[in-house]
């Protein structure tokens, strides 16, 4: 569990080695442009997408913030050294960490409706072939691993089992490793319902117990390395479940989101719908991209065609950021993460986002 008391003491005022033209500004430094213009400078982790592609260049600025880019490979460095330190201002961060940090209390960061990586997650559950399991409700009574309870896409994976197909998840063996590597925890204090239990396994992995057969069944956003013949997945026309899911709930499942150090919020509320703005151009510029039929683009053939098919499917903007537009999403996973016992209390919408973000102006 994070210790928020640690958090808290951190100072907040910047080391004699900022930036050139920067002047400290309590819990932010204020950098001066040679025009000078002042701004707030701001460090931004984030992992490398195509859709931020252009903050992490410059190219797509927001008003009266200089940022400073760290752009990693994936998600789990970022989201375990910010939730321990708060490193740098703004961050991706896991939903589920977020929402379990926050449902505990005055969490030492805030989150804007900015989300950079949503992904279906039916893909998401592997089996063995030898055991059996030929559909969801078969999983009752089996072996399944997670790498971590609180995990995104495991907490939507079990939510789906749970709602559309019935499964009871007290009657599940759940245990919890790293998905390849052994010494995984968890990040967040649970509270399991009554009935459940999911015990850490940190002396080995999730692959590992599926090779030899310990479990059964993982749910895990990262595959497991484990044998591909003994290994397939509960859904193998995901796709078509996962089109079939969305078409009926509206559920477009929300993995990351963008999080501000609650003290430079505070100091600074206007920078909720700054980067929000930042981030929502940068997207569009990125669909705009990827529409190109000129030129490829990203390497893959029919890209820009399967770019227009996805939006006739999915509207216009097929990758809403934004709290109306993803409703229906933020609602499930408050409810998912609630019964199985990752949020210490019932969390809505408004608990989540800033009133600075929850509207915008219209003209």
């Amino acid at each position: 569990m994070v210790s928020w008391g640690l958090l808290r003491r951190r100072p907040e005022a910047r080391r004699s080695d900022a930036p050139a033209g920067a002047i400290r500004g309590g819990a932010t430094n204020v950098h001066v442009e040679a025009t000078g213009i002042a701004s707030v400078h701001l460090t931004l982790a984030m992992v490398d997408y195509e859709h931020v592609r252009e903050i992490a260049q410059g190219l797509v600025r927001a008003d009266g913030i200089t940022l400073t880019p760290l752009i990693f490979p994936s998600i789990e460095e970022i989201t375990f050294r910010f939730t321990n330190n708060l490193e740098w201002d703004v961050s991706e961060l896991s939903f589920a960490k977020y929402i379990s940090l926050t449902s505990q209390g005055a969490a030492p960061m805030v989150a804007i409706p900015v989300f950079p990586s949503r992904v279906h997650r039916h893909s998401a559950i592997y089996v063995r072939a030898d055991r059996g399991i030929k559909a969801a409700k078969d999983l009752e009574g089996c072996a399944v691993g997670v790498p971590e309870w609180a995990q995104t896409a495991g907490i939507y994976a079990r939510g789906i089992l749970a709602e559309e197909f019935g499964v009871d998840l007290s009657k599940i063996r759940w245990l919890q490793a790293g998905v390849n590597e052994p010494g995984r925890t968890e990040k967040v204090a649970l509270r399991l319902p009554s009935g459940m239990r999911c015990e850490p396994r940190p002396d080995t992995s999730l692959s590992a117990m599926l090779a030899s057969g310990e479990i059964d069944a993982v749910i895990s956003a990262r595959a497991p390395e484990a044998p591909n013949s003994r290994v397939v997945r509960l859904f193998p026309d995901y796709r078509a479940e996962e089109a079939r899911f969305f078409k009926k709930t509206g559920i477009f499942p929300i993995m990351h989101l963008i999080a501000i150090r609650r003290t430079v919020l505070e100091q600074h509320p206007w920078i909720a719908m700054n980067l929000f703005k930042m981030f929502e151009e940068a997207k569009r510029r990125c669909f705009n991209r990827l529409r190109d039929f000129t030129c490829a683009r990203i390497p893959l053939p029919w890209a820009a065609a399967i770019a227009e098919e996805i939006a006739g499917g999915f509207g216009p903007d097929p990758y809403p950021y934004g709290i109306e537009e993803s409703r229906p999403t933020i609602e499930a996973f408050c409810r998912y993460a609630h019964d199985q016992g990752v949020t210490h209390r019932r969390m809505g919408v408004d608990d989540l986002f800033p009133r600075e973000v929850r509207a915008m102006a219209r003209v």
